[in-house]
């Protein structure tokens, strides 16, 4: 039955995949996210996106999103890496190293070039109660 629904509607996310309360897809299709990634909380997603594993290499293993990040259409994140707290993953970047908190990735290779991060990009938050 999941394959069934990734082709029908163009999302590759394993229900083993561990993903925070917030996940926000914003445009159809084409994303695919290891069944070892680790999603945060408020994480947006645009069409396009691969988070994946690598199986050889000093980074062997899955991404980790932090919490409030965003990422581009068409952003690849691959290997055993973290992209910080509120971090901005430009469209297009192609990121295969530890992003700092607050940090935009722009370009293939990722280049960190600013720490303005993800204010204002993030849609549909959902805060904790207090």
């Amino acid at each position: 039955m999941l394959n069934h629904y990734r082709f029908r509607y163009g999302f590759d996310i394993s229900p083993a995949t561990v993903i925070g309360k917030g996940l926000y897809l914003g445009h159809f299709g084409g994303v695919v996210i290891s069944p070892y990634a680790v999603l945060g909380a408020n994480i947006n997603i645009a069409q396009g996106v691969t988070i994946g594993a690598t199986s050889r290499g000093e980074r062997v293993g899955s991404p980790t999103l932090e919490d409030r990040v965003w990422v581009g259409a068409n952003a690849i994140l691959v290997g055993k890496i973290t992209i910080g707290r509120e971090a901005l993953i430009a469209p297009g970047a192609y990121v295969n190293f530890d992003v700092p908190a607050y940090s935009v990735v722009l370009g293939n290779p990722g280049k960190t070039i600013s720490h303005t991060g993800s204010a204002g990009y993030v849609n549909r938050v959902l805060e904790d109660k207090p």
